[in-house]
């Protein structure tokens, strides 16, 4: 298997030992982001401010691979409150053109440094 380690400086440092994404052929798996600032690795303040954070994340991870949001098959979402649940969704009517990706919100107790949202996702490359 030919495997690609996708790496960018506009998108938070892995906190971990992980890659921020892998790319294996026309597929590329995104590692979860939370709403951290890639420059001070701080969390954003706030719901709103996270959920733009992770997507803004995701989008970098994407573009360093070479690819965009439209090309996202499948997104993870896991939310520490799922009242926050219509936020996501507000927030991917911006990130995400039709036809949509396919999805799942899961509530979770906690995420890494007291993040209240995270996300990953896979893409696939050259087909739309």
């Amino acid at each position: 298997m030919n495997r690609q380690i996708i790496s960018t400086a506009a998108a938070p440092a892995a906190i971990g030992p992980y890659s921020q994404a892998v790319r294996t052929g026309a597929t590329v798996y995104l590692s979860g982001q939370i709403g951290l600032d890639p420059a001070s690795m701080i969390l954003a303040a706030g719901i709103d401010a996270q959920i733009g954070r992770v997507f803004e994340n995701l989008k970098a991870v994407a573009e360093a691979a070479g690819a965009t949001l439209d090309d996202a098959v499948k997104l993870n979402i896991y939310l520490t409150d799922l009242a926050h649940f219509a936020k996501v969704n507000e927030a991917m009517a911006r990130y995400f053109r039709e036809p949509y990706p396919a999805r799942a919100a899961v509530g979770v107790k906690e995420l890494p440094r007291g993040a209240l949202v995270e996300a990953d996702g896979v893409l696939v490359i050259g087909e739309r």
